[in-house]
């Protein structure tokens, strides 16, 4: 390019050719964001139920200090979430730092010495790596106490293959780990009705197997949960859907009355339980929180349907397609290397409306194999339900990206992502 052709380059030529993809974009995606829209009501509505039903008032947004004796305001919450989740029982608690912990709680809670654990969608996600046992030694993972872990993955082809759980199951499974997002893995994401299929054919197969989902990102994104179609089990992070952007930390565990009960005495102590653990006066905001997230999940898929279909134009490989149907919200983009890696997501913490001015760089993080770049101006510190991305460095470079309070805040992002992918050379505009 010569210097001439550079010129054009400009924001002043870019921006509005930036702005008229992405525009184009979201019209030929109308009718899919009009029934996302629509869906907002229904999952609204259970919400709003469960609130009546429990008699959610004002008095329910204080909690008590200390140990966190008779703290109605977070018995009222276990209830909600039971409710709207079809759940016998749920746990939310400030306690859990992360769905990592939350899942680990279950892990620990449930399996004993000699049982087996088998993980049908594959490698878990990096974090649980250490959880099981797969990295790291002598660390007290699973695998130190004696419980045994087998994988399989029930993908095939982008098709579910349940032959290859049924042979699995000839072997007796205390427990079928079932992720329900994609993950860092490039496939698609499980649907309710996939994690039905699974659930059915283990509980004939063995009844007494648990069926533990890792409902992370999965949230209000179908409108049934994993409970409501056969799961014993699900857990996930406040920080993620469920929080609606503004719960500050946090977790839930949520399925049968005493599957709950054993994860409970791993995250406090036996004979305690889910009967303590202050709120720290949080209350409301997770209430409130919860009353946000079909709005957010609502807009953020309809955001990762614009990213989706603004990276396919400009030539990259994504997953899902723009348009298609999903069961959680991160949407993967294969960039290829780490210059184009830097570039995104650096326009993203651009856009971010907190620490914009932060240059995103690899580097480690705690429970990830690999290094990791992060984009992420966020409130809430760590949180995935606002607009964020991650990319752990290693080929192909695939770039993961979920959140997002409103649509607005992401065609923002994308344009200026496009715009910096196109004066950096790495790509022509359609």
């Amino acid at each position: 390019m010569n210097i001439k052709d550079k010129q054009f380059l400009s924001n002043e030529y870019c921006y509005p050719r930036v702005s008229n993809l992405v525009s184009k974009v979201e019209a030929d995606l109308k009718e899919v964001a009009d029934q996302r829209t629509q869906d907002v009501a229904i999952s609204l509505s259970k919400i709003l139920q469960a609130f009546s039903t429990e008699g959610l008032g004002p008095q329910h947004f204080q909690s008590v200090s200390g140990i966190g004796h008779g703290d109605l305001g977070r018995d009222l919450i276990d209830k909600v979430f039971a409710n709207v989740l079809g759940a016998e029982k749920a746990l939310v608690r400030m306690q859990f730092v992360s769905g990592t912990h939350a899942i680990s709680s279950i892990l620990f809670g449930i399996l004993r010495p000699g049982d087996n654990l088998l993980s049908i969608t594959g490698k878990p996600y990096d974090t649980l790596e250490e959880v099981i046992g797969l990295r790291g030694k002598g660390q007290g993972s699973l695998l130190d106490f004696g419980i045994n872990y087998d994988e399989i993955s029930v993908f095939n082809d982008g098709e579910i293959d349940l032959k290859s759980l049924e042979k699995a199951l000839e072997v007796s499974r205390e427990m079928i780990f079932i992720q329900r997002s994609c993950g860092y893995s490039w496939r698609q994401s499980l649907s309710i009705a996939d994690i039905k299929k699974i659930c059915d054919i283990c509980h004939i197969k063995q009844p007494n197997c648990v069926c533990f989902v890792d409902n992370c990102y999965g949230e209000f994104v179908e409108l049934q949960e994993p409970n409501h179609v056969g799961a014993d089990l699900i857990a996930g992070s406040l920080l993620k859907n469920l929080g609606g952007t503004i719960a500050p930390a946090g977790g839930y565990i949520a399925g049968k009355s005493v599957l709950v009960d054993k994860a409970c005495n791993r995250l406090t102590a036996p004979g305690i339980g889910s009967d303590v653990g202050t709120s720290f006066n949080l209350n409301r905001l997770v209430l409130q929180g919860l009353f946000l997230s079909p709005q957010m999940v609502a807009e953020s898929l309809i955001g990762a349907d614009i990213i989706s279909g603004v990276f396919q134009k400009l030539g990259f490989k994504v997953n899902p397609l723009p348009g298609q149907f999903r069961s959680d919200l991160i949407q993967s983009v294969c960039l290829g290397n780490v210059e184009t890696l830097e570039i995104v997501c650096r326009s993203f913490q651009l856009c971010s409306p907190v620490s914009s001015y932060v240059n995103p760089i690899p580097s480690s993080m705690p429970g990830y194999e690999s290094d990791l770049i992060m984009a992420g101006g966020t409130f809430v510190d760590g949180s995935t339900s606002e607009f964020s991305a991650d990319a752990p460095l290693r080929p192909p470079y695939n770039l993961y990206v979920q959140g997002g309070t409103h649509r607005a805040h992401i065609k923002i992002a994308i344009t200026q992502a496009v715009i910096a992918l196109v004066q950096s050379g790495i790509v022509d505009l359609p």
